[in-house]
């Protein structure tokens, strides 16, 4: 029982569907190159600084 002064419902979102696909055809980000220390746009310079600042003080 329902008057007018009740407030409508709010719709309901979608349920997910199941997806059926191979997991093992898609690929993943581990399969990528990226984040594995890149840093884009950086020239052979910044390269050979960053080396530098980075190495060990036992290779000195």
């Amino acid at each position: 029982m329902s008057t007018a002064s009740d407030p409508a419902p709010e719709p309901r979102a979608p349920k997910p569907s199941l997806v059926f696909d191979d997991p093992l055809d898609q690929q993943s980000s581990d399969d990528t190159d990226r984040g594995w220390g890149e840093r884009p746009g950086a020239d052979s310079e910044a390269d050979l600084k960053r080396f530098l600042d980075e190495k060990p003080p036992h290779h000195l």
